[in-house]
């Protein structure tokens, strides 16, 4: 393909393409464009499962669906999507909790009450599926052409 590592170059375009998505779905939803929602975690789509994804179907296409390395790939794949929806989702819902005791809290400093924990931090299962299935889009293409 001209691009060095083909693998790494698809896995790339891919988590690219399902961050610049984050962006335009804020623009769709909420009418305005925000580079920061490019660039943050958590969302539709799941760009950690479109990485993945990505990876273990190029690495399918170029060494085989039979091979140790895909094996490998899927299984890290079914890991790192596994987390997305289970432990980093749950993080994100006691940061929610986090939040609510803090805007609650009547007696605390100042500096206790600006204190902010980060709510995105994982994913529902469509989000992981939308990501994967991207990240399948993507291995597909960039192996057709």
């Amino acid at each position: 393909m001209g691009f060095g590592n083909h693998i790494l170059f698809l896995c790339g375009l891919s988590w690219f393409l399902a961050q610049f998505s984050k962006g335009i779905l804020q623009l769709i939803t909420e009418g305005e464009f925000s580079l920061k929602r490019c660039l943050a975690s958590g969302g539709m789509p799941s760009s950690h499962s479109s990485f993945v994804t990505c990876c273990a179907v190029t690495m399918g296409f170029i060494y085989g669906f039979d091979s140790g390395i895909f094996a490998l790939s899927a299984v890290m794949a079914i890991v790192v999507m596994y987390d997305a929806c289970n432990v980093r989702r749950q993080s994100g819902e006691q940061a929610k909790a986090i939040n609510l005791i803090l805007k609650s809290w009547d007696q605390m400093t100042p500096e206790l009450l600006n204190l902010q924990v980060k709510v995105l931090l994982g994913h529902t299962p469509l989000q992981v599926v939308v990501g994967a299935l991207l990240g399948l889009t993507v291995a597909i293409a960039g192996h057709l052409l």
